[in-house]
């Protein structure tokens, strides 16, 4: 009483996609009365009907419904093992798969992949930026390989290595008052309108948390969700607003000019990926050819020795 075995499952969930036996049948490409034989042996095996009979249609009962979301559940999992066992298999044939935050994946990262290729041109590349969240489920799960993110990420089972540091900066119109310093205080921006982010997100925390060494806090014009919508609110002139520096390597045509803060945090960025497998050779060329980015375009590197990438 009360078991389903995995064939079981399978005919119970393509009845509730497709809607009848008949199409549940042509779904599975098994005959009509060969599904129905499964569903009526499961009702009786389950000691309750899973669907009710009204006027020849089937009509899934309370009880089917509560069981099919645990069954979508089930078939999730299956997906993301067979997306898994397809990655590996890829990997061991030339694929190497990053992801990373918004940031520094705008530009900084597919630099790093189109010098990356250059000189390994048979080796596959799966890219994507990913929120802070998912960046460390992908890791966590193996269905990445390495992330780059420019902020903590803190898991037992994840490795970090700090490998670029980056300022905060000011952005502002060229004809904006601040544009003409040199370097941006605390109390010179007091005076000024900011864009600005949701203090519960990291880098809207962040900000807060350097207002507040002046028991200050950001004069907010607007609110927007990262650094990349703010670079472009300040490129259409819409105000001001303090960004990352991996942010702005993305708008080097842009309409504004960027400024150092005074006495403002420092933003590292960190590779990432799961402490009980070191990189493949494949990701460490990667982390070179990152590095080697790095450094073209200006931005100190926060370590300097290629074998400690692949430390475990």
């Amino acid at each position: 009483m009360g078991r389903m075995n995995f064939r079981q499952v399978e005919v119970f969930k393509a009845i509730m996609t497709a809607g009848s036996v008949t199409d549940a049948a042509r779904l599975l490409h098994v005959s009509v009365p060969a599904i129905s034989q499964v569903l009526s042996h499961t009702e009786s095996q389950l000691g309750f009907p899973l669907f009710e009979r009204i006027k020849g249609r089937l009509h899934p009962t309370t009880e089917a419904h509560r069981l099919y979301s645990e069954v979508e559940l089930v078939y999730q999992g299956v997906q993301r093992i067979d997306r898994l066992a397809h990655q590996l298999a890829q990997r061991r044939h030339g694929l190497i798969s990053v992801i990373s935050s918004p940031s520094i994946g705008q530009m900084l990262v597919p630099l790093a992949i189109s010098y990356f290729q250059s000189g390994n041109p048979d080796v596959r590349v799966h890219f994507r930026c990913l929120s802070h969240d998912l960046l460390k489920e992908h890791l966590l799960t193996r269905q990445t390989e390495i992330g780059v993110s420019i902020l903590p990420v803190d898991h037992p089972n994840l490795h970090t290595i700090p490998i670029a540091r980056g300022r905060i900066m000011l952005i502002c119109p060229p004809q904006h008052p601040l544009a003409g310093k040199d370097a941006i205080s605390l109390t010179d921006l007091l005076p000024y309108p900011l864009i600005t982010y949701p203090p519960d997100t990291p880098f809207g925390a962040r900000v807060g948390k350097w207002f507040a060494t002046a028991n200050a806090s950001p004069n907010s014009a607007m609110e927007v969700g990262s650094p990349q919508n703010a670079c472009a609110l300040v490129h259409v002139g819409a105000g001001i607003a303090l960004v990352d520096e991996f942010s702005i390597q993305s708008w080097s045509k842009a309409s504004f000019v960027s400024r150092p803060l005074l006495d403002a945090p420092t933003v590292i960025a960190d590779l990432v990926y799961l402490r009980t497998e070191p990189l493949s050779p494949m990701a460490d060329a990667f982390v070179r050819a990152l590095r080697s980015v790095l450094l073209q375009r200006g931005l100190s590197l926060a370590i300097e020795d290629d074998e400690a990438v692949s430390a475990p």
